[in-house]
């Protein structure tokens, strides 16, 4: 059987008031804030642009077939990105080193290297060009050989050819390098490089 609430009596109330008015709270109330002192609602982050130019990608649904006629790479090949590089040397000199009107004043085979053992004479060779005051030299890299197997994903041919150009943009060839540019068919076309040098300063 239930055991009925006990009630407290008027003395022991009278006890329990006087207590409760001498104990301190344990934790304070904060004071509301004034409304000019509120923090402002957080806003969401952006999140990263979308590179410049691209283009959304298709819808697809579950169950549709694929496109067999659509490209492979979403990103432009190496030489379109190369061609459409913003020129950062004389205009009048680019139309001509494109055009194959300028002969470049050393070279580098790079051609049958290894990763490897084309990095550190690409340095070498682009670092000791722009010491003695060179302007234009020429990289070859090779086309790269066509695989005789099929791939289960698209694979670029030529990794030299699609490595250089990364190490040119980066520390320590930066500095170093002003414009690149593929070669015209009479300096090696497809499996070179022409690379415009700064100034040593």
């Amino acid at each position: 059987m239930p055991r009925k609430p006990r009630h407290l009596s008027p003395d022991e109330r009278a006890l329990w008031d006087r207590v409760a008015r001498q104990a301190a709270p344990m934790h304070k109330r904060r004071a509301p804030l004034p409304a000019e002192a509120k923090p402002a609602p957080k806003t969401p982050i952006p999140g990263p642009p979308d590179p410049a130019g691209a283009a959304p990608l298709p819808r697809f649904k579950i169950g549709q077939n694929a496109d067999p006629t659509r490209p492979d790479d979403l990103l432009p090949g190496l030489r379109d990105r190369l061609r459409r590089a913003p020129v950062a040397m004389d205009a009048k000199a680019h139309g001509k080193m494109t055009r194959g009107k300028i002969k470049p004043e050393a070279r580098l085979d790079l051609h049958g290297m290894t990763l490897s053992e084309a990095h550190p004479e690409l340095v070498a060779f682009i670092l000791s060009s722009q010491a003695m005051g060179r302007r234009l030299v020429l990289v070859i890299t090779g086309k790269g050989r066509e695989r005789d197997y099929e791939a289960p994903m698209p694979v670029r041919h030529g990794v030299l050819r699609h490595q250089v150009p990364q190490w040119l943009g980066l520390s320590p060839l930066k500095q170093a390098v002003l414009q690149i540019a593929p070669a015209h068919i009479r300096h090696g076309g497809e499996g070179a490089y022409y690379v415009y040098l700064r100034r040593a300063r």
